[in-house]
């Protein structure tokens, strides 16, 4: 006999419907799954067979084959465990079971018979509810939460498999689960505060302006001046999470199977900070089947690369296409997925190989050779991505016990928010959000200066020998610095500020 269960598939963060077949049939005992499916799947028989006999139902030793359609997309993972038991005791049943249309369900099968969690299921849901408007949903109590965010499904949570039969049956109702989709900003605790750092003014402000336009920055100095707390301290003065963006970076941590048991929308930016000795793959993203990577992860949040140059060349380079497109687009020979990758890259690096070039107290002991081979390990277009380069000197002793109160990150974070919310007024019919993410055309459109910034952007142009891309991240700089002062017009005094953070640009000269 014939049961036909609904499944979904997730393809990065898209999903399709699939449909889980199982015909039984007299013949030699085998359980036979076909239609790509991967390792995992195909232990599913054994999971089946034991979580079946442990909640009391039969396993029939017959010939058993589960096509998993469409044929033609890999599947992988544990969560068609509970849709092909729920076909093995379909087909079995000795009464008709109509194929209920309108139901979907996944889910990991213990041996005993509980569901376990499995990863993707936001992104699967939200799929779904665009496939199938108004379908139901059957996932593990621990996944109910993160579905409960397609607020178009009826997303019923089960916690075993004789829950799920009985429903299916009618004989038991399963909890129906509603979305809890507030963002609870006003909770938010961070371990580092700008006002816990001593000094570092000039740096602060760059933060505060990389915060405001969504600007990527690099700090420079020698070790022991704090680039490391200061890179930490970002998140506490970005803007709080909106509600699409804090749906994204669920998804996103879905797929990636990071979101713990229960976990619902996530509120906070993310912030990552993969070691130095991490893969292209690790970063970027990738597998056989790819998964997100760290910049991916970071979307909507930090991505901080401490000591940077000591990163693989090849990891540094892969970072230009993202850094550039805000996507990253991973190619397998069986697929191409692409994720998010909107991300404030922030980086720290020493000035030479020694690390105290320039140094008040210590001498550099680096050949001009040496600091100019340290330095390229940062090649110039990935330099030309970066929008604010900052010098981080060490402090002195007088300043490190100077007790004068300094802006904490609530102060300046309420800057930040009326920032962005005039990028946002003036980008609403763009779909961008932030002065970072303008195109050439936007830059034309929004970027209007006084006609004395004009001619110093001119002149540091021509003297300073600035790339296109230099030129224009100065202007998304400066338009942000003009958000942050309410000013409507980008003046000389704008444009001077930002120059001054394309330090790597004119040092080099």
């Amino acid at each position: 006999m014939l049961a036909i269960i609904n499944s979904i598939v997730l393809l990065g963060l898209e999903g399709q419907k699939v449909r889980v077949e199982v015909d039984i049939s007299n013949g030699l005992p085998v359980v036979e799954i076909v239609g790509l499916p991967d390792t995992s799947v195909k232990e599913a028989r054994e999971r089946v067979r034991a979580a079946l006999k442990n909640s009391g139902f039969e396993f029939p030793l017959r010939r058993i084959i589960v096509n998993l359609a469409p044929g033609d997309i890999k599947k992988e993972g544990a969560i068609y465990d509970l849709p092909i038991a729920l076909g093995i005791i379909a087909a079995t049943s000795k009464k008709h079971h109509e194929t209920q249309k309108k139901v979907y369900a996944i889910g990991e099968l213990s041996l005993e018979g509980s569901l376990q969690s499995v990863p993707g299921v936001l992104p699967m849901a939200l799929a779904l509810q665009e496939i199938d408007p108004g379908a139901t949903l059957i996932v593990p109590a621990a996944n109910a939460n993160e579905a409960s965010l397609a607020s178009k499904l009826e997303i019923l949570a089960a916690h075993n498999l004789s829950q799920v039969v009985n429903y299916w049956n009618g004989k038991e109702k399963l909890p129906r689960i509603k979305p809890n989709i507030k963002l609870n900003q006003n909770n938010q605790v961070y371990t580092i505060d700008l006002a816990d750092i001593k000094g570092q003014l000039a740096t602060k402000r760059g933060l505060e302006i990389a915060a405001a336009g969504g600007h990527n920055i690099l700090l420079m100095g020698s070790p022991g001046a704090g680039k490391t707390m200061l890179a930490r301290s970002l998140p506490s003065i970005l803007p709080p999470l909106t509600y699409e963006e804090a749906l994204t970076v669920t998804k996103i941590h879905s797929a990636a199977g990071l979101l713990a048991p229960n976990q619902g929308l996530i509120t906070e930016r993310p912030f990552r900070a993969p070691h130095h000795t991490a893969s292209s793959a690790s970063i970027i993203g990738g597998g056989r089947i790819p998964k997100p990577g760290e910049v991916s992860l970071a979307t909507h949040g930090v991505l901080f690369l401490d000591e940077m140059a000591e990163y693989r060349r090849d990891v540094l380079e892969a970072l230009r296409q993202p850094l550039e497109d805000r996507v990253v687009t991973i190619s397998r020979l069986a697929t191409t997925v692409t994720y998010p990758a909107a991300f404030l890259l922030i980086g720290s690096m020493n000035p030479c190989p020694c690390g105290f070039l320039g140094d008040q107290d210590k001498e550099c002991v680096c050949t001009p050779h040496q600091i100019n081979q340290y330095r390229k390990k940062l090649s110039g277009p990935l330099l030309d991505r970066i929008d604010l380069h900052l010098e981080v000197p060490r402090l002195t002793y007088t300043e490190i016990q100077n007790e004068t109160p300094v802006e904490n990150s609530t102060t300046i974070r309420e800057r930040v928010k009326l920032a962005r919310q005039r990028q946002l007024q003036r980008l609403k019919e763009t779909g961008i959000t932030c002065n970072a993410a303008m195109s050439s055309k936007h830059i034309q459109q929004f970027c209007q200066l006084t006609t004395s910034a004009r001619r110093m952007l001119i002149e540091a142009f021509n003297k300073l020998n600035l790339s296109m891309r230099a030129h224009d991240r100065i202007l998304k700089v400066a338009l942000t610095i003009a958000d942050l002062n309410g000013d409507k017009l980008i003046n000389d005094i704008h444009i001077a500020e930002a120059i001054q953070y394309r330090s790597l640009d004119w040092n080099n000269e």
